[in-house]
């Protein structure tokens, strides 16, 4: 039975693209094993000359191929091709090497159903969560940082204003005041001199410069960064105001 060390793994990365070439560099750099497969001969040379690890030129749909880089004994293998056919095959036949954690990048958002039938964790088209965040970050200038959980809800960074309602609050305070609706939860806190995240509590006394990590069921929609003092988020001529849910908060 294969032990499991996340300090130290044995990773089959399949290609050597835009994708594979970033996360090849954080496999390596992080000390683990890796072997990168690559049928492109130019690309497979680049990663050669600039990666301390296997790489092998050749075609990784073949099991053959993906044998002799050792995926029998992978502790996990990741396929990162422009292809979604490409990428099925590779995946089929990892299963059949009994690799234990199979990842892939699908590019077609109707084959992302496919992939999961199969039991294959998946990343959705990075082209395309590249776009979202590039026009989030000019939409939404107030957002640091963000992940969409289903089709509402948002894990968002944001800092707090100097004049934001919450600011010198307590969370309780907040949360009796209005401030902060039944679907927001302020899950981290980074303070400048404070080595660590701050895991907030009822007490947890919210200050302006504070670097918030929030979950939102709605999303981080100008109502909800309005409490946070950033009032910019709204259309031209749009009057901010608090979100419905609040209205009944501290009830």
């Amino acid at each position: 039975m294969r032990t499991f060390d996340p300090d130290y793994m044995y990773l089959v990365i399949v290609g050597g693209g835009n994708i594979g070439t970033p996360l090849t560099e954080m496999a390596t750099v992080g000390g683990n094993e890796v072997v990168v497969i690559e049928r492109d001969p130019e690309k497979a040379e680049r990663a050669a000359g600039r990666f301390d690890c296997l790489v092998v030129n050749d075609d990784a749909t073949s099991k053959e191929v993906l044998e002799d880089a050792g995926a029998d004994r992978a502790d996990a293998l990741i396929s990162t091709t422009d292809h979604d056919a490409t990428n099925v095959m590779v995946c089929l036949l990892a299963q059949e090497l009994d690799v234990p954690n199979i990842v892939s990048v699908v590019h077609d958002e109707e084959h992302m159903g496919l992939f999961r039938r199969i039991g294959v964790n998946t990343m959705e088209n990075p082209q395309r969560l590249i776009a979202e965040y590039l026009y989030r970050a000019v939409k939404r200038p107030s957002i640091v940082d963000f992940m969409r959980i289903g089709e509402h809800a948002e894990v968002f960074e944001i800092r707090i204003g100097d004049e934001a309602p919450i600011a010198g609050k307590t969370i309780q305070e907040a949360t009796d005041e209005g401030l902060i609706g039944r679907d927001l939860l302020v899950v981290a806190i980074e303070r400048s001199g404070a080595n660590d995240p701050i895991t907030p509590r009822g007490s947890t006394r919210m200050e302006a410069g504070d670097l918030c990590t929030v979950y939102c069921g709605q999303g981080a929609t100008p109502e909800v960064t309005d409490v946070f003092g950033h009032y910019e988020d709204h259309a031209a001529g749009e009057v901010p105001h608090r979100l419905d849910s609040h209205a009944d908060g501290g009830e």
